[in-house]
């Protein structure tokens, strides 16, 4: 399964495949989480506390060979285009649930694991919030902060621009296999 191809088949920007043992990991990544910028610490079953200790979810990275990292970069009004940076964000992450959807299938989830830009989005209301269990455990996809990934040393393992230039937004998502 070339998945380069197919990301660049469902319209990412830039790909690129990197060793797992060039990742970064970082506590301070995950750290970040608790300040909140994003609404969804402890209110959303793939972002920290719910998604679990960092260092299991590092193992379970490390357990496998590489990561096909994709990048898309958006245009905004101004820097603090807020909306546009939400539609962004939804627009990658949907293209990432395509892509994991063809992975999936190809691979199987014991053979990939694939990770996007920020918590899952798919509820309007994620169930965590309410006890009840996720609504769609077989898209929800976690992000790669929340596995304390540094997300500008991996675009610079990739070849990629972390930013890429004045009112833009780069949104990354990468996917895991053996």
């Amino acid at each position: 399964m070339d998945i380069e191809t197919i990301c660049r088949s469902l319209g990412a920007r830039s790909v690129n495949t990197v060793s797992v043992t060039e990742l970064e990991f970082s506590h301070e990544i995950r750290d970040l989480c608790k300040v909140n910028a994003c609404g969804r610490y402890g209110g959303n079953y793939t972002c920290p506390p719910s998604i679990g200790e960092l260092d299991g979810l590092i193992e379970k990275a490390r357990q496998f060979n590489s990561i096909t990292v994709w990048q898309n970069v958006y245009p905004l009004e101004d820097s603090f285009d807020i909306d546009g940076m939400f539609r962004s964000q939804q627009h990658h992450n949907a293209m990432t649930l395509k892509i994991a959807e063809e992975v999936y299938a190809g691979l199987g989830r014991d053979k990939a694991l694939v990770l996007a830009a920020g918590g899952c989005t798919i509820c309007k209301r994620c169930a965590t919030l309410t006890n009840e269990p996720c609504r769609n455990p077989e898209e929800a996809l976690s992000s790669l902060e929340a596995y304390g990934i540094n997300v500008s040393a991996l675009a610079k393992s990739a070849n990629m621009k972390y930013i890429a230039g004045k009112n833009t937004v780069t949104y990354f998502s990468g996917v895991f296999t053996m």
